[in-house]
């Protein structure tokens, strides 16, 4: 390898760069709500140039989407606790600490307003439905690889993951344990 050529460390300016764009966009959607900035605020909040945030996300939209798959990846992942009832429990109470937290209001916020601007997001949002929904049935696979009977994907979301994001979306009440626990006795 020569002097001009760099190679990509995990970790360092490139992984700073793009935790601190996810930040801005967190605290824009907190703050301002979906589509009421731009991706040269975006880029002023994070300290970086819009030519940045393009060239490696291309759009506001694919921006947004990475935002809410990389914090649900990381807030939310797919559990393995040995029984589909544990899987369930765990993914359930990680999903709640996440959409109760500090910025989780705004990620689902993001999330519904992919559905109202135009061709580009609802791509991002079946993106991210999509990844979602991959990660669920790769948990319910491995209950049926171990003999459990598993609700199909769209049930998880239904019975769920649809019922906690409505409570804090509108502010019907707090997702409590037992309330957690309820959804899951009550789709297993």
């Amino acid at each position: 390898m020569n002097e001009r050529q760099r190679v990509r460390r995990p970790g360092g300016r490139s992984a700073r760069v793009g935790a601190e764009v996810h930040q801005a966009v967190t605290d824009l959607i907190s703050e301002r709500g979906y589509g009421n900035f731009t991706v040269g605020e975006v880029a002023a909040r994070a300290g970086v140039a819009d030519s940045s945030i393009y060239r490696r996300w291309g759009s506001l939209e694919t921006l947004l989407t990475d935002v809410a798959l990389t914090r649900l990846n990381a807030r939310s992942p797919m559990p393995d606790t040995g029984s589909l009832a544990g899987d369930l429990r765990t993914y359930a109470a990680q999903v709640a600490r996440e959409i109760t937290g500090p910025d989780g209001p705004a990620v689902l916020h993001l999330a519904v307003a992919l559905s109202s601007c135009g061709q580009q997001g609802l791509q991002a949002r079946d993106d991210l439905r999509a990844e979602r929904t991959r990660q669920l049935q790769s948990m319910l696979d491995r209950a049926r690889e171990r003999g459990e009977q598993a609700p199909d994907a769209f049930d998880v979301l239904d019975h769920i993951l649809a019922p906690m994001y409505i409570r804090v979306l509108f502010g019907v009440g707090p997702l409590t344990p037992d309330y957690i626990d309820g959804l899951v006795d009550r789709l297993l």
